[in-house]
């Protein structure tokens, strides 16, 4: 059988804090047709990057709502995690070599994996590209099946697309985070569009005292007697750490004694990432001042939340993003975000909300060293930041979306 993540329990009415009592009736109303209902959410990696997040949070809340929800997690394998993660870098416009070996190791162990999915469900959800042809190769077993596209495929490489695109055609809708991601070749099946969201009850979002986030920042080595800035993301290219060092050399010149850190997740499906850790080290050079860390070197939840607090500007210098919880996650804070003008950012940050939206390095120095200097305005744009995360981009807002989705489905 494929691996069945424990995600424990969650309490309905604890949300009512924070969202009311009239949206947490909403969401029992829209959960009652599924009531016993059987939904799986199929994905690649338990930990690690922003789908295994939401799925942490939001498969115990189907539960909540007397929905049988599971996640499931396929198995794994280094060669075939280089072929997805190409495929993953592909969908977002790079190039990349699909040869007849690459074919082969990609459907060879989407079909072991499709042969150990033995429990029957009425709702199948598959994450991302790596499992993407199990609705075909298992069949469909009685089953809704939904393919979930959590990156940005607005200009995908089209060999890639095309051939992932049969398997596509066999599902009974498609979910994506903006409309302007759905491929021209993918329009005319059932396009559903569902923006992620983050929990603000789990470790990472909720409230914490800010003496223990300072203890928790300092222990790392951090000096917060200076100022600091933060990019939280995986160790990827298109996130742009580079760039992100870049930004902070020339921020310091100007604010004297600024400090950098770079926090990184490693997730089993991400094969790349190491390489990337290493370039990073290199190009920091043994700085004191650029701190480097990862969930290998004590980086959890707790962690990430006492950065996002502590920070004074966090940085999401993204060049290609599917949407990047971690902006929302730095406004829950009252974090002002300088950050790239890609994928499903702006929508987290319009205009005068949250922060600034830069096209390249001069754009996002001159950004960052402004909220530096100006700490009113720092916290004006932190705290509309928030008030929009709390409207749009909290947990129960996705999970109302998603049984809107199933029961259309039956």
């Amino acid at each position: 059988m494929l691996q069945l993540v424990d995600v424990g329990k969650k309490t309905l009415e604890k949300y009512e804090g924070v969202i009311g009592k009239e949206k947490l009736d909403e969401l029992r109303q829209l959960a009652s047709p599924l009531r016993g209902a059987r939904v799986a959410h199929i994905n690649a990696t338990v930990y690690g990057g922003g789908v295994s997040e939401l799925l942490r949070s939001v498969v115990p809340l189907y539960r909540a709502l007397d929905v049988k929800a599971d996640w499931l997690v396929i198995p794994g394998e280094p060669g075939f995690f280089e072929v997805t993660k190409g495929f993953h870098n592909a969908l977002q416009g790079a190039a990349f070599d699909l040869t007849d070996e690459v074919k082969e190791t990609y459907l060879s162990h989407n079909q072991r994996t499709a042969d150990l999915l033995e429990r029957q469900y009425d709702y199948v959800v598959v994450h991302d590209p790596q499992p993407a042809p199990l609705r075909k190769l298992h069949g469909r077993d009685n089953a809704r099946w939904v393919w979930r596209c959590h990156i940005d495929t607005s200009e995908p490489n089209p060999e890639v697309l095309a051939f992932l695109q049969p398997f596509l055609a066999e599902y009974d809708a498609l979910v994506f985070t903006m409309d302007s991601f759905v491929p021209a070749g993918l329009r005319d099946q059932r396009i559903v569009i569902v923006p992620p969201a983050i929990d603000p009850l789990s470790p990472k979002n909720m409230s914490a005292p800010m003496d223990l986030c300072s203890q928790i920042v300092e222990w790392t080595g951090v000096n917060l007697d200076r100022l600091l800035i933060t990019q939280i993301s995986r160790f990827d290219p298109w996130k742009d750490p580079m760039g992100v060092i870049e930004v902070y050399r020339r921020v310091r010149e100007e604010v004297p004694g600024t400090q950098l850190a770079l926090l990184g997740q490693m997730a089993l499906d991400d094969p790349q990432g190491w390489d990337m850790y290493q370039a990073i080290l290199d190009e920091a050079g043994g700085d004191p001042d650029i701190h480097v860390l990862t969930n290998f070197t004590g980086i959890g939840n707790m962690e990430v939340n006492a950065f996002q607090c502590c920070s004074s500007v966090v940085l999401q210098k993204s060049l290609r993003e599917g949407f990047g919880l971690v902006v929302s996650e730095a406004l829950w804070k009252g974090t002002p975000v300088v950050a790239g003008r890609a994928g499903g950012i702006p929508m987290q940050m319009p205009e005068g909300v949250g922060g600034y939206l830069i096209d390249g390095i001069d754009e996002c120095v001159e950004k960052t060293v402004r909220l530096l200097r100006d700490p009113r305005e720092a916290q004006e744009l932190g705290a509309a930041g928030r008030s929009h995360v709390r409207e749009r981009f909290l947990i129960t807002r996705l999970l109302a979306d998603e049984l809107r989705l199933l029961n259309s489905l039956s």
